[in-house]
């Protein structure tokens, strides 16, 4: 069950003070501090004031003095307070340092988070209508009734569909059919836990099999040009095994960590799709928004567009009633808007460049600096988007080896491009730190540290596959 603040005074009050000293104290004491005494040379008020949200951000996701999605409108409120150009008047820094308010506030309808609220509405109208329980009785029948051999199924469809879609609706869709299994499952049991990880994991490391699984990997393309280029099959011939071996791995993982106590899960799933006009409008609309996500190269639309078409014609036929609308889950669109809202002043403030070129690249050895890129590529990706991660990473990294002398001793420019493009992938610690793990995490299966210690564990063993498969290839 997730901790709420409610809950969160049942913990001895001396813990409980020393988790609001460190959520709260330490960012004053960040803004507080001159700024002399920051180690990062010619730091503006601007970014130290961001540095300070990010430390109460990182520390309240993970510890949840308060609930997750009150701590992502704290993030919001304070960079419009602190650092934007509607802030309060006496605490304005320099005015090339201001953010835009209106940026700011426009994450609440930032494209991903129409896609969430697409994902919602699909999830809400199959859930109604039936659709998820005959999808699960007919997606998951070759697969037993083992819950091992069930969670490796839903891994492997999801990872798939992850591979050519959108994982945002990749999640949505294999989370609806996730809830009929969690349904005859006992509270008790702690592999409803892993269930509900297995979707996030899968969708996110699925995302590294092709070059348009994931934007890094596009974005990666970008940089790889002429000899150093890579098609679309060549892509697949080292993304595809390495995602099966890291899915393989995170499975044998999660049964580890979160071993089932029921031995059989018998859905008997015995009803037939229903036949009236409307649960044919949700069958046609499930149906054409899943087409049109996966051939978006062929039609131009995106998938954020193409996630507003349920929206649409369940609100316009009445399948999704004010009722139903009131009961989505709206504190996930908060969460998500409070990580958009981050990763925008890491960018705009210019910090995230200003912490990137602050590392010494030009002193290491071309395998340390390969190292650093992916790891840092990896941490960055946890707090901020992983596309975000790769646009401000990639063009560094790019422009510093065309410089280095020894690329060759890692296999040339497009390993190390490689190498922070599929490490940006593998962030995936927090419930912001990837679409898949904010819809997950709504199910309420999961708390934040379960999903901290997973990612982290899934993100170092992935890093050490990738450095792997790389050498294998250079």
């Amino acid at each position: 069950m997730q901790l709420t603040f409610a809950s969160s005074i049942k913990r001895p009050i001396l813990k409980q003070i020393f988790i609001y000293l460190l959520c709260f104290g330490l960012p004053i004491l960040c803004v507080l501090l001159p700024l002399a005494y920051f180690p990062i040379p010619d730091l503006s008020i601007s970014e130290q004031r961001v540095i300070a949200i990010f430390i109460l951000a990182a520390f309240c996701w993970i510890l949840e003095p308060i609930p997750i999605h009150a701590t992502s409108i704290l993030i919001i409120f304070l960079e419009l307070v602190l650092i934007s150009d509607s802030g309060w008047q006496w605490l304005r820094p320099a005015e090339d340092e201001l953010l835009s308010h209106k940026e700011i506030i426009s994450t609440f309808a930032s494209p991903i988070i129409m896609l969430f609220l697409g994902g919602f509405f699909l999830a809400k109208a199959a859930t109604k209508f039936r659709l998820d329980t005959n999808l699960a009785r007919i997606l998951l029948y070759p697969f037993g009734e083992k819950p091992k051999w069930l969670m490796l199924g839903l891994m492997m469809i999801t990872a798939f569909f992850s591979m050519f879609m959108s994982n945002t609706a990749t999640a949505a869709m294999m989370l609806a059919i996730l809830v009929p299994i969690l349904a005859v499952l006992p509270d008790t049991d702690k592999g409803r836990t892993g269930l509900a990880l297995s979707i996030p994991i899968a969708a996110n490391v699925g995302g590294i099999g092709t070059p348009i699984g994931t934007p890094p990997n596009a974005i990666a393309l970008e940089y790889l040009t002429g000899d150093d280029s890579i098609g679309f099959g060549a892509w697949m011939s080292f993304g595809v095994p390495l995602a099966l071996v890291l899915l393989v791995l995170s499975w044998a993982l999660l049964l580890f960590i979160f071993p089932f106590q029921s031995k059989k899960i018998e859905l008997k799933i015995k009803g037939r799709f229903l036949q009236t006009p409307k649960a044919w409008i949700v069958y046609i609309t499930f149906l054409l928004t899943i087409i049109l996500w996966l051939t978006d190269f062929l039609h131009g639309i995106n998938a954020y567009t193409v996630a507003i078409l349920p929206v649409v014609i369940f609100l316009a036929t009445n399948i999704i009633n004010t009722e139903d609308m009131k009961k989505l889950s709206w504190d996930i669109l908060w969460l998500v808007s409070g990580g958009i809202a981050l990763g925008y002043a890491l960018d705009q403030s210019g910090l995230a460049a200003h912490l990137v070129q602050s590392i010494p690249f030009q002193n290491m050895s071309v395998i340390a600096i390969m190292v650093a890129a992916a790891f840092l590529a990896m941490i960055m990706a946890n707090f901020m988007s992983n596309t975000a991660t790769a646009n401000l990473l990639l063009p560094i990294i790019a422009a510093l080896a065309v410089a280095i002398p020894g690329i060759h001793q890692i296999g040339g420019i497009n390993t190390l491009i490689l190498a922070v493009a599929l490490s940006a992938s593998l962030g995936m610690a927090l419930p912001i730190s990837t679409p898949p793990n904010a819809l997950a995490h709504a199910t309420g299966e999961i708390q934040t540290s379960q999903m901290a210690r997973m990612g982290i564990v899934i993100g170092l063993i992935g890093i050490v596959l990738v450095f792997l498969t790389l050498w294998i290839i250079a």
